[in-house]
C-alpha cells in the first residue's frame, strides 16, 4: 500500500516553488518514515535521516516553509521514492549496491537520491556486496564450474570490491574444493570434444591455474 501510494508522488513535487504549509504529518507503518500532508499538493513521504540541516522536529501542522527549505523536505521525499523501489528489488532477490544503482538509474531515478538511499539501506544492512556476492557465488557454481580467477572476474565485472570478493571467494572455497570443481570442468569440456592445448584454454578460460589443470588430469 505504501509503495502504491509512493507512485503518485514524483509528479507532483514540481508543485512547491516558493513555500509549504503542512498540513498534517504522521508516522506510517515503515519504521522511521513520515507521511506529509502540506495544504496544498498530495502527500509524499520522508526520514529525518535525509534531512541535512532542517530541524525535524520543526515538520508539524501548521509550519510553513521556505524556499530553500521546501526543497530539503522534497529531497527527502524524493531519496523515500528511491527508497522503496530498491526495497522492492531487494524483496525479491539479493543485490549488489553497483547493479541496484544502475536499475535505478535505468528508471531514471537522479542519482543523487540514489546515492542517498542506498546508502541508508547499506547502513542498516538491508544493502550489502558481501551478501549480494555470498549469494551470487552460491547460486552459480549450480550450472557452473569455475576457477577462482574467472569467479574474481565475474564478481568484479557486478562492482563488487576485491576484499569483499576475496572474502565470499575464500569462504565458497572452504566449502566447495576446486580442484573437485576443476575435474568437474575438466569432464565436461572432454564430453565437448575438447582435447590438449584447446582442453586446457579452455580450463584456463574457466578460471583454473595451470598447476591445478594438471592435478586434475586423469
Amino acid at each position: 500500500m505504501l509503495c502504491a501510494k509512493l507512485g503518485l508522488v514524483a509528479g507532483l513535487f514540481f508543485m512547491y516553488h516558493i513555500l509549504m504549509t503542512i498540513k498534517s504529518i504522521a508516522e506510517t507503518s515503515y519504521e522511521g518514515m513520515f507521511r506529509v500532508e502540506p495544504t496544498e499538493g498530495s502527500a509524499f513521504f520522508i526520514r529525518k535521516d535525509y534531512l541535512p540541516t532542517l530541524d525535524f522536529d520543526l515538520i508539524e501542522p501548521g509550519a510553513e516553509f521556505d524556499e530553500q527549505q521546501t526543497d530539503e523536505i522534497l529531497d527527502a521525499g524524493l531519496i523515500c521514492v528511491v527508497e522503496l523501489k530498491a526495497v522492492g528489488y531487494l524483496a525479491r532477490a539479493e543485490q549488489s549496491r553497483f547493479g541496484l544503482t544502475q536499475k535505478l538509474v535505468n528508471k531514471k531515478y537522479d542519482k543523487k537520491y540514489i546515492d542517498a538511499a542506498l546508502t541508508y539501506l547499506e547502513g542498516r544492512n538491508y544493502l550489502s556486496d558481501a551478501r549480494y556476492a555470498r549469494a551470487w557465488l552460491h547460486d552459480r557454481r549450480i550450472n557452473h564450474f569455475e576457477g577462482r580467477t574467472k569467479l574474481a572476474a565475474e564478481l568484479g565485472a557486478r562492482g563488487i570490491g576485491r576484499e569483499v570478493a576475496a572474502a565470499a571467494l575464500d569462504e565458497f572455497f572452504e566449502e566447495n574444493d576446486e580442484s573437485e570443481i576443476c575435474a568437474k570442468a575438466y569432464e565436461r569440456f572432454v564430453k565437448q570434444g575438447k582435447e590438449g592445448d584447446k582442453l586446457i584454454a579452455a580450463l584456463m578460460k574457466a578460471g583454473f591455474s595451470y598447476k591445478l589443470i594438471r592435478h586434475c588430469e586423469p
